[in-house]
């Protein structure tokens, strides 16, 4: 039987040397990545350089940023598996042109210049905004819970650290009493200097918890004072001031609350309820404002407060911060409703659509109202009449065509349900290159062409 296929040959050496142009298609989104990055200004990443004279010499700033970049786009963001990418996938190959940044080098690019990093999330949204992929004539605001680099199980509640510490306590208290013991009943015997080392590696080890749980709870009952302080309800002297109405509360103002936790490994990430699984994880509330002309992402912040009541205002000051100018009109579920947040977004010629309490699926069939809304009805009740209005449902029903496939592309298709990163601060800067990467797919896949490409 004779068959034919084409020539098969692995071990056939490369006449000429191979051009890493040809390896990839020239439409690849790391060509787009490579040609963008060389046209961001990374002055303050090149400039913190300069004043390095020791060792070998370091690998190109840019070339670590398209690494990076490219990563995040494709939901690669760990230092390890970049490292692995440079070997085994051409397109890591091909940024890296040929060199093998090691893990370390990568996670210490980032940790060093995670901040200016996270900058060209601007950057990024300007070229969107640019294309013509940003209008603002609608926003949609949502939150999601992503988990941080903590467990849970390393969490303890402030009535848990008071027992523990009493606990801690009496146990160090007693050890030292056996090890003086010891100590003396050794140096009867063998004369002075010699003992055993099992009991001090046990006291060493109750004391280096007694002291993190004492930095813990000192930690809640700072910031219980502070947040007390900042309400008003203590005073000069941090004691608590007597309720003007009401009995006092059970916890007085200015000491933390008995289930108020901290975790060991991240203090700044919090016990929340993720609203997809109804189960509770150590995490950060990570919010978004999209734009619903082609949902790409024009503000992007984290918070460890589990509630989204807060986000409204500072979301939409990064917005006008961002673009330069504030949305039309806003939607954000039930989460995000007050007065005060309605009132403040009709201040800012902003028209809101916040559902005031959840919706439910009999709604939808309600008749829609009609004719000017009545005189004198209270804020509450002029939104809800508004969402039964069709135009209502319609710019309400926006929010999840816009914000839910955003998370979807997220967490979903790039797989992205955990920071690496612990500390309110380098997490809201990771979130930041997350987005970044979620805006950049965006401008890549709508034709634009770069002003260098």
């Amino acid at each position: 039987m004779n068959i034919r296929f084409k020539a098969y040959s692995p071990d056939q050496l490369l006449l000429l040397p191979p051009s890493l142009k040809d390896w990839l298609p020239e439409d690849h989104l790391a060509y787009f990545v490579s040609d963008l990055v060389d046209e961001l200004d990374l002055c303050e990443i090149e400039k913190s350089y300069e004043t390095e004279r020791r060792g070998q010499p370091a690998y190109h700033p840019r070339m670590m940023t398209k690494l990076l970049v490219y990563a995040y786009c494709v939901g690669v963001p760990s230092s390890r598996k970049i490292e692995a990418k440079t070997y085994e996938d051409v397109a890591f190959r091909v940024l890296a042109a040929g060199a093998h940044p090691d893990h370390d080098t990568i996670a210490e690019f980032r940790k060093r210049h995670l901040k200016a990093l996270s900058g060209l999330f601007v950057d990024v949204l300007l070229l969107c905004k640019e294309a013509g992929l940003v209008k603002l004539g609608h926003v949609a605001l949502d939150g999601t819970k992503v988990k941080a680099n903590a467990s849970k199980h390393k969490a303890m509640s402030y009535s848990r650290m008071c027992e523990k510490e009493e606990e801690l306590v009496r146990e160090v208290e007693d050890l030292l009493k056996k090890a003086q013991a010891t100590d003396e009943e050794e140096d009867r015997r063998y004369g002075k200097g010699k003992r055993g080392d099992e009991l001090p590696e046990e006291l060493r080890f109750r004391e280096g918890r007694l002291k993190r749980i004492r930095e813990a709870k000192e930690a809640l009952e700072r910031e219980a004072k502070a947040k007390a302080r900042a309400e008003g309800k203590v005073d000069e002297n941090d004691k608590p001031k007597p309720p003007k109405r009401g009995r006092a509360p059970k916890t007085p103002a200015g000491v933390p609350k008995p289930k108020a936790q901290r975790n060991f490994t991240d203090p700044e990430s919090r016990i929340m309820k993720d609203s997809t699984t109804k189960g509770f994880i150590q995490g950060y509330n990570s919010q978004v404002a999209v734009d619903a002309k082609s949902q790409v992402i024009v503000a992007a912040e984290v918070t460890s407060e589990p509630n989204d009541k807060k986000q409204v205002s500072p979301m939409v000051n990064q917005i006008e911060e961002n673009l330069g100018e504030k949305p039309k009109e806003l939607s954000a579920d039930c989460g995000y409703y007050s007065e005060a947040n309605v009132t403040d977004l009709e201040t800012e010629e902003i028209e809101a659509f916040i559902a005031p309490e959840k919706k439910k699926h009999t709604d939808a069939g309600a008749p829609a109202p009609r004719g000017r809304p009545p005189k004198g009805l209270s804020v509450k009740d002029r939104m809800v009449r508004k969402l039964r209005t069709k135009r209502g449902r319609r710019k309400y029903g926006l929010r999840k065509e816009v914000v839910e496939p955003v998370f979807g592309q997220i967490k979903q298709v790039r797989g992205f349900r955990q920071y690496l990163l612990r500390g309110l601060e380098n997490v809201r800067c990771e979130w930041r290159l997350i987005c970044l990467g979620h805006n950049l797919l965006k401008l890549f896949r709508s034709g634009y062409v770069l002003a260098g490409g």
